[in-house]
């Protein structure tokens, strides 16, 4: 086999190496268009999973990176003066020179062909001579662009500005020191790579950035400006740099990674931002995933497919990881009021990887100080302190979200929902809600939604709310009173989701005559008449709900049901008082919010589910998710419950473990109004964190309790938690004993490439 690699980074080396080793008879050439001795950057963090992996592939480079490596264990978090240090994390770094002179070094030994100061021949020119091409040219990859059309990039940019520089000392933690300016917050990441250095890296927004005049300095002006900055941090050192230059964070993407016998690799295939520090890292992973895959598979065909398949999902999550902490860095200053030990466990955990098992672990003095700050009683996990509602004190943060049943009959709950909502209030969540309840017939989704506009149907939810308060005192139970609009007189989820019935259809009503799919009813405009009638409906709703006995009500304006129509500029197309602006657009959904408000006990809280974008194009955005936050807390919403999506059928979610949070977490830093996160949260360990970092105030989680209705008692137990918070039905006792687990998820390294 003959190979060709263009790009002479740690990943293309690598790669080189590790196909050369595996087979000597292969054909290896790496083309570099600089010398030998030009990089970039300072300093290069690895693992323990990578080098793992590199240990397990080729000792050689292992041993000759071992003997460089700086290691240290604490992560130190200083602002305004005060640091807070976590310990346990364990980090290896090198520096980047360093990096490719063993890797050069290790190539030459095993004869692969380095060419420097070559630029590579075109992709095209590559393919037709060499059997494989190797395309490992980088976040600016020529060969990526030249097949455009077959990979697909997407190539996304961010609103920092950053420059790497290096100082003469090593500092003894990674860490990150927040300055507050006068122009706006900036930041610091350092770490030491050397026995006698450092990387830092200077990061703020770009608004910040041109506010501050870096836009006017010249490079040697703007690094003695950052070490003024930072001139404690850097004990009065200077700072050097590399061919540093302020740039932007570009977030690269591929649809696909290979073409015919061209593969990407690295930055060329994707990007994750620095602040997880893992571009080296997965570069070093591509090229021992592409060998193995070239060892085990058949043909170069079944080889790339099964590098990419193998690739791609640990990638994705990778990437949402690095966004999620991109963009905590990108909103910093949101969370400069917090409490100094839960800003330092904030920034800890912003990207959603390490969390508050995972630091108790690592570090249980660090841990438990942050509990006691945020006021937890000693050994109770954050998930089990008790959160306030206005009249209403829920006994932990865990609420079973809504979830529709479809198993009504005439919109009457039956046996089923009280085994239901019943099973899982005996399961030790705080709150537990209804499916959304609709105010009128021709207001469900489907024939099988349950309502409360009849008497009858006033009774049955009576029945359910009895059970719950005489059965599990003290838990909660809340009704979501909600509209279908548009997206009403549909089949049941299981015979086809938002999809029309056969026959037997009633009409539908919405803010504009705009069908949700081209198959589905197209919806008649409400007039002024007709709303008033459906504010009605939802007061005569809120009434029932009160007489039957629910302890805090829902107003759903999220997922494209009717008042989520009001609000979004994508289903909202009217002319009139109620369309247009957001402020008009909010007119309606407010109304019927204060008309509820008047007949819903004043003791007895109040919240608003939202969506807070529409994962689409010209749709709600997270600042008007802030904004309408804010206008429902204004008219006495106690709590907001943050959703996304589910507006329009053409929208493109970013799904990923709790992707939803950051929208909720956004709109309590900004609003101070409470917010329940939903969305992806499927472990303990999440609640604890969320709650711990105050990015949330209560945890919705919907699927985690179809599959166990008591989760939060069994959350406790594997916690070995048995205090206030937790309340174990008598029958239920005995299984409250169950030791804790122990954690089995750890990656093991490949073994297919060991010597």
């Amino acid at each position: 086999m003959r190979v060709a690699i263009i790009g002479g980074g740690p990943g293309g080396l690598y790669a080189a190496a590790l196909l050369k080793r595996l087979d000597p008879a292969r054909e290896v050439t790496v083309w570099e268009r600089n010398a030998p001795d030009d990089t970039f950057g300072f300093g290069v963090v690895l693992s323990d999973e990578t080098l793992g992996g590199i240990e397990h592939a080729d000792r050689a480079v292992y041993e000759a990176m071992r003997r460089e490596f700086v290691r240290w264990d604490d992560i130190d978090i200083v602002r305004r003066g005060e640091r807070h240090t976590s310990s346990g994390h364990g980090f290896a770094a090198l520096g980047r020179k360093r990096l490719l002179e063993i890797l050069h070094t290790r190539c030459r030994n095993l004869g692969v062909d380095l060419r420097f100061r070559s630029e590579a021949p075109c992709p095209d020119r590559l393919a037709g001579t060499y059997d494989l091409v190797v395309a490992a040219d980088g976040v600016n990859s020529t060969t990526r662009e030249a097949y455009a059309h077959v990979f697909h990039p997407r190539v996304t940019g961010h609103h920092c500005r950053y420059i790497w520089l290096a100082t003469d000392f090593p500092f003894d933690a990674f860490r990150f020191e927040i300055a507050e300016t006068e122009h706006g917050v900036m930041q610091l990441h350092g770490y030491p790579y050397a026995t006698d250095a450092s990387t830092v890296i200077v990061e703020m927004h770009e608004k910040v950035w041109r506010a501050a005049g870096f836009e006017e300095l010249d490079t040697a002006e703007s690094i003695d400006r950052c070490a003024k900055i930072f001139a404690e941090a850097l004990r009065g050192r200077p700072l050097r740099s590399n061919k540093s230059a302020w740039t932007t964070f570009r977030t690269v993407t591929n649809e696909r990674w290979s073409h015919g016998n061209v593969v990407l690799l690295g930055d060329a295939a994707h990007t994750a931002h620095f602040s997880i520090g893992s571009g080296t890292k997965l570069a070093v992973e591509d090229a021992l995933a592409l060998a193995a895959c070239l060892e085990e598979q058949p043909s170069l065909d079944k080889a790339l497919t099964a590098y990419e398949e193998e690739r791609k999902p640990v990638v994705a999550s990778t990437q949402r990881a690095a966004r999620a902490s991109l963009e905590w860095f990108e909103n910093l200053g949101l969370y400069l009021d917090q409490p100094p030990r839960q800003f330092a466990f904030n920034l800890l955990t912003r990207s959603r990887r390490v969390t508050h098992d995972n630091l108790r672990l690592r570090d249980a003095r660090f841990t438990g100080s942050v509990e006691d700050e945020f006021g937890c009683p000693p050994g109770t996990p954050p998930m089990f302190t008790p959160f306030r509602l206005r009249g209403l004190t829920l006994r932990n943060r865990v609420v079973v979200s809504p979830m529709d049943m479809y198993s009504a009959v005439d919109g009457v709950p039956g046996d089923f929902h009280l085994v239901h909502l019943g099973a899982r209030a005996l399961g030790g969540a705080g709150l537990v809600m209804t499916e959304m309840v609709c105010v009128s017939a021709e207001g469900r989704i489907t024939p099988g939604c349950t309502g409360l506009y009849t008497g009858e149907q006033a009774d049955s939810w009576r029945r359910i709310t009895d059970f719950v308060h005489t059965q599990s005192p003290g838990t909660a139970i809340g009704v979501q009173l909600g509209h279908s609009g548009r997206k009403g007189s549909t089949r049941l989820m299981w015979e086809g989701m938002d999809e029309p019935l056969p026959e037997g259809n009633w009409p539908l009503v919405a803010p504009s005559p705009l069908p949700y799919k081209p198959d589905s009813q197209t919806p008649r405009e409400l007039t002024r008449a007709q709303l008033t009638d459906i504010r009605e409906q939802f007061t005569s709703a809120a009434w029932r709900a009160a007489r039957a006995g629910f302890d805090l009500l829902e107003l759903h304006c999220a997922h494209g049901y009717l008042l989520s129509g009001f609000l979004s500029p994508l289903t909202n197309r009217r002319t009139d008082g109620y369309g247009g602006s957001l402020e008009k657009r909010l007119r309606f959904p407010l109304e019927v919010f204060d008309a509820i408000r008047g007949v819903w006990p004043q003791e007895k809280p109040m919240t608003v589910r939202i969506s807070a974008t529409d994962w689409a194009d010209g749709g709600t955005t997270a600042e008007d998710a802030v904004e309408i936050a804010r206008a429902f807390a204004a008219h006495g919403a106690d709590a907001i419950d943050v959703s996304t999506g589910q507006v329009v059928a053409e929208e493109r979610p970013e799904f990923g473990r709790s992707y939803q949070t950051p929208y909720a977490d956004r709109i309590r830093r900004t609003t101070g109004v409470p917010v329940i996160a939903v969305g992806a949260i499927s472990s303990w360990d999440d609640v604890n964190s969320l709650i711990l970092a105050g990015r949330a105030d209560l945890c919705a989680l919907a699927r985690p309790h179809l599959y166990d209705p008591h989760w939060t008692l069994h959350a406790a137990a594997e916690q070995g938690y048995d205090g206030p918070g937790v309340v174990w039905p008598a029958p239920y006792r005995a299984g409250s004993r169950r030791p804790r687990t122990g954690r089995t998820d750890a990656p093991k390294p490949r073994l297919t490439l060991g010597s």
